[in-house]
């Protein structure tokens, strides 16, 4: 499984950030699991009322994500789930979307978790939508990666606006 290795996140002092969810339409079960697990780590962090908003696909979660990120979010969990067909479709699905998300967290400065799982089959999709008998819960680990990265960009703010006024 792929989460051998993965830091365990422990966020506090996030009660005050304002974090938005946009989260793909397809693949209803396995995206029912990685938005609760989002919703559940933001609250578990102090975040009670993220917004969530839902697009048709993996593919529009840059755009979106993009506005999100000029509304004054500090940070955005972008959630989305592309299971390979028989097509070269996937691979341009995936590449847009990561490279989309990407630049969006590189041109904004906001920090975009990143929870789209780019799965062989279904029961991979299901094995980390963090779903009662999921092996992992990556909307989870990307709401914390989001969260706790704006609280660093928060830290590296403050400490330069105190060094600006000594």
């Amino acid at each position: 499984m792929s989460g051998a290795g993965a830091p365990d996140l422990q966020v506090a002092g996030a009660g005050g950030l304002r974090v938005a969810v946009v989260a793909a339409l397809w693949h209803e079960t396995v995206m029912a699991g990685l938005v609760g697990g989002a919703v559940r780590a933001l609250r578990e962090c102090g975040i009670d009322e993220p917004t969530v908003v839902r697009v048709p696909g993996s593919f529009e979660l840059p755009v979106v994500a993009a506005r999100l990120a000029g509304l004054g979010y500090e940070a955005v969990v972008a959630l989305g789930v592309v299971i390979r067909g028989g097509t070269p479709h996937f691979d341009y699905v995936c590449q847009a979307a990561t490279d989309g998300l990407t630049r969006v967290s590189i041109d904004s400065g906001v920090p975009v978790g990143f929870g789209v799982l780019t799965c062989d089959d279904e029961a991979q999709a299901l094995a980390r939508a963090g779903l009662e008998g999921s092996q992992e819960d990556k909307g989870r680990d990307a709401a914390l990666a989001a969260v706790a990265t704006a609280l660093v960009l928060r830290d590296l703010q403050n400490a330069e606006d105190t060094a600006r006024t000594a």
